[in-house]
């Protein structure tokens, strides 16, 4: 038998990217950009990868874990007004069985020499799931991603 619970946690980052805020705001909404620093895990095998960006769309990322283990990320994006925020909920599947859910917001904001991006989740992790801090480590690594691929796109030699 199952022991149901819901054990809610809420995460925040600040970062202050040194790009301006059509980059990354660009970086967020295209599926070309997103896929390239979309990963908390760069041996994981990527599996599978759509960005609907619009509201009511939709976006997956699934992987597979040096273990074989699925991954599947599922987003619904709920308001985005360019230049300025994203919010969307997903659910976070381990094999068949889904660990969490979250609501989340990206606020972009102009500041000199760049942009100060907040991202703000509030998420509920399921049925005895013990993150144990994995999901703000998961999220800092892709952030920081963000920042590698904002630099590596401004640079002149690719």
């Amino acid at each position: 038998m199952t022991i149901r619970s819901a054990e809610h946690a809420t995460l925040v980052i600040e970062r202050h990217l040194k790009a301006p805020v059509a980059r990354v705001f660009r970086a967020w909404s295209t599926p070309e950009s997103k896929r390239q620093w979309f990963a908390c895990h760069g041996e994981w095998v990527p599996l599978d990868y759509g960005l609907d960006f619009r509201p009511g769309g939709a976006e997956r990322n699934y992987v597979a874990d040096t273990d074989g283990l699925l991954h599947a990320y599922d987003a619904h994006y709920i308001d985005i007004v360019p230049d300025v925020r994203i919010i969307y909920a997903y659910e976070m599947k381990l094999g068949e069985s889904r660990i969490s859910a979250s609501l989340t917001t990206v606020a972009f904001e102009t500041e000199p020499g760049g942009t100060k991006m907040v991202f703000t989740e509030q998420v509920v992790f399921l049925d005895g799931y013990a993150d144990n801090g994995a999901r703000l480590q998961g999220t800092e690594i892709g952030l920081d991603n963000l920042e590698l691929f904002l630099e590596r796109e401004e640079s002149p030699i690719h």
